[in-house]
Formats: C-alpha cells, sequence, structure tokens
C-alpha cells in the first residue's frame, strides 16, 4: 500500500478529521477540542455588526497527517488542503462579539498540493505520485468517511468569543458539523482588524479520536494514520460592500 488513507476532521478545520467512523460526539479534555458549557460574557448573537466576506482566493487551510505503525514507510505523510473557504464574518464595535459562519466543500478539498508539502517541512519529502494522491482522496470522500455525496460540506459557527492575552489573541468556541454530527471545539487564533480587511490565523494540535473519529488502521495496525493531526489556517475577509440608503 503506497499511501495511507484519510479523510478531513476540521477544524479548520479549522479546521479538519482523517479516515475513521462516527464514535461518540465528545472525546477527553485536550487543548484543542473538548465540550464547551453555556458561554458567559463575550457570547455572540449571529449577524449584528458589519459584515466581511471571506475571500477565498486569499485564504488558505491545512491539515497535516502523519503515518504510523510498524510499516510506516510503506506509506506517506499528508497535506490535506482547503482553498474554496467561504461565509461571513460580523464584526460590531465589541470585537468579543463577533459572530461567524464558514463553510468547507468537502468535495474540492485536495491532497498533497507539491507546493504545500515543500512549505509543510522536511516529514514532507518530494511529491506523492498521482495514483497515490487520488487513492486517498477516494477513500476520504466515501460513504465510509466524510460521505461527501450526503454532506458535501463542514460548516463551522462561533459561540463565544474570550481574549487570552492583551491585543490580538482571542479563543474562540466553535460549532462544527461534519457528517451529521455537531461537536464544539475551542481553538486559538490571533487576528487582526484595519483597512477593510479581517485576517484571523491559528494553529493547532487535535486528535481525531476527540472528533468521534477512529485513525486508520490496516493489516492488524502495521499500517495506520497517527490520531494526532496539525491544523494551520488563514483566513483573509474583506468588509462587505453595503448599498446606499435610499432617498
Amino acid at each position: 500500500m503506497r499511501s495511507v488513507l484519510m479523510g478531513i476532521p476540521a477544524s479548520v478545520l479549522v479546521l479538519i478529521c482523517i479516515a475513521g467512523c462516527p464514535t461518540r460526539p465528545y472525546g477527553p479534555e485536550g487543548p484543542a477540542a473538548r465540550a464547551v458549557g453555556p458561554p458567559t460574557g463575550g457570547s455572540v448573537q449571529p449577524h449584528a455588526g458589519r459584515p466581511y466576506d471571506v475571500d477565498s482566493r486569499e485564504s488558505l487551510l491545512t491539515i497535516l497527517a502523519f503515518r504510523g505503525g510498524t510499516l510506516a514507510k510503506a506509506g506517506h505523510n499528508h497535506v490535506i488542503a482547503s482553498r474554496d473557504i467561504t461565509g461571513t464574518f460580523y464584526v460590531p464595535d465589541e470585537v468579543l462579539g463577533t459572530s461567524f459562519e464558514l463553510h468547507i466543500p468537502v468535495a474540492q478539498l485536495t491532497i498533497d498540493e507539491p507546493e504545500l508539502r515543500a512549505q509543510a517541512g522536511p516529514e514532507f519529502p518530494g511529491e506523492v505520485p498521482e495514483s497515490a494522491r487520488e487513492g486517498t482522496r477516494r477513500n476520504m470522500l466515501s460513504d465510509a468517511l466524510l460521505d461527501a455525496a450526503q454532506y458535501p460540506q463542514l460548516t463551522l459557527s462561533s459561540q463565544h468569543l474570550e481574549a487570552v492575552a492583551p491585543g490580538s489573541s482571542l479563543r474562540v468556541d466553535v460549532q462544527v458539523n461534519i457528517r451529521g454530527q455537531s461537536l464544539r471545539l475551542a481553538v486559538p487564533v490571533t487576528y487582526s482588524l484595519g483597512n477593510g480587511a479581517l485576517v484571523a490565523s491559528g494553529d493547532l494540535p487535535i486528535k481525531q479520536t476527540e472528533l468521534g473519529l477512529k485513525p486508520f488502521s490496516a493489516l492488524l495496525g502495521a499500517l495506520q494514520v497517527q490520531d494526532e493531526l496539525h491544523v494551520r489556517f488563514h483566513i483573509v475577509a474583506r468588509q462587505a460592500a453595503t448599498n446606499p440608503p435610499a432617498r
């Protein structure tokens, strides 16, 4: 087997999960994913504030997945990416009242773009053969994994924002809808706001089991996908044009 098969979480995705089967809606608490109680202070109401539409051309979410098992060398580490994020942020005067809803079409997810592998570091050497990339993508979108035919997109919506340090660092509680399941993640975000643009970035580890998924394993565990993924996102949104008031 030339490639470790996988699918997306999340998270970004957030952003992104990898090959597995649904198990439970919440996993053990971890640094990125956990059950979140009712929000206090800084909770948000949808669609309050100035709208900023995501610029898909400048936005990118990547998930790094790592091979494991005694036959790991027979597979590849993989970079899964979305360049097709859409959605809107709503930003009031009080930034902690910001809300958003983002959409990621799963059929547009890419596997191992050469440019992204080169940027990911030495654990992602060279190009992955097209046959391995396509096989991974087919399995990722199959009904056993993301089931793209029935669940064509991932949706991420804000639940609560909290400042974690002076300046531009936030913890954002995000509801993720994936493959008919809903769960909530706590995501660290750094942002900038000005000149008609909002930029939000983050970098976090997340486990598939925290997303209610079982990591891919074959040959009695000799070839597998490691439970922990690494999610990176850079989202650019631009202030939406507003119509002039009627006279």
